[in-house]
């Protein structure tokens, strides 16, 4: 990489498929971005190339694909000027009864395979002395709500890999910036109901009560209610995106909607034992007698 010249400004976007990440691929190619969208299975980002895309597999838990969509970008490009780390889903269940594989899956997804794409776009990075990593966070990252331990456990620590990372390579002219959506209408309320963790075998389920209940509020709170109303789209986040992208000196987090900017307000003033009293409102919590 010694021999780059030119900086390049290609961005690679993960997660293309729906939602957010393809938000973020039209809205940046819309703007001018050389964008590759990607995401596991092609034939789901086939149809960004008519927003002027250019379609890559990558699936963010396989290392060979993660090597050969980077050297892919790097070889039309010369490097990856943008990375926008957009992959993820949401874990749910009692962290009880989630088992450590789904557990271990998905730390793959949301932290692992950021942080290895990171490592291998950095290089390229620092040898033209520009370069942006976007990490697609959440609310969440900031706080937590039962019933999705794992998953704001791999948020947390998306965090903190990106506090330490945007220290380490400031220097070398590159920005780590984090994107933290709060309520977002896409499929995500969905997909996160399928992901919920089976109930103890024998049918004795001290959970089951607690389950249900998180089950409701994930798909409810998309749909009806004061977080509904404050809940926003997937183009709010792709803007705030390219606002991080064309912004001299970009903040490190860039919280969407005001949902996000509501409750971070509100964790952020609460005690421990405040927040959970104010979560025992929202959720059944689990005790012998709801068992």
């Amino acid at each position: 990489m010694d021999g780059v010249t030119e900086v390049s400004r290609a961005v690679l976007v993960t997660g293309c498929s729906s939602g957010i990440g393809r938000a973020v691929a039209r809205t940046l190619a819309g703007a001018g971005w050389t964008v590759y969208a990607s995401a596991r299975r092609p034939e789901s980002v086939a149809g960004l190339a008519e927003d002027g895309c250019r379609p890559l597999a990558l699936d963010v838990t396989d290392e060979e694909s993660r090597v050969a969509a980077v050297d892919a970008v790097i070889e039309a490009e010369g490097s990856v000027g943008v990375l926008v780390n957009n992959a993820g889903y949401s874990q749910s269940g009692a962290v009880e009864q989630v088992s450590l594989e789904d557990a271990h899956r998905q730390f793959e997804t949301n932290l692992f395979g950021p942080a290895r794409l990171s490592q291998l776009v950095l290089p390229g990075m620092r040898a033209q002395g520009w370069g942006k990593v976007v990490n697609i966070s959440s609310m969440g990252g900031r706080l937590t709500f039962p019933g999705g331990g794992y998953y704001h456990a791999s948020k947390y620590a998306l965090e903190a890999l990106s506090d330490a990372l945007r220290f380490e390579v400031a220097g070398f002219g590159v920005d780590v910036v984090l994107v933290e959506p709060g309520f977002i209408r896409t499929g995500f309320s969905d997909a996160a109901a399928t992901t919920i963790a089976d109930p103890a075998p024998g049918g004795d389920d001290p959970y089951a009560a607690f389950t249900a209940g998180v089950l409701a509020s994930t798909r409810d709170v998309y749909r009806r209610g004061l977080l509904a109303r404050l809940a926003g789209d997937p183009d709010d986040v792709a803007e705030v995106v390219l606002r991080a992208l064309t912004t001299a000196k970009p903040k490190a987090r860039y919280p969407v909607t005001a949902s996000a900017r509501i409750l971070h307000g509100l964790r952020a003033v609460l005690s421990d034992r405040a927040w959970d009293s104010l979560m025992a409102r929202q959720f059944v919590q689990p005790s012998r007698a709801s068992g």
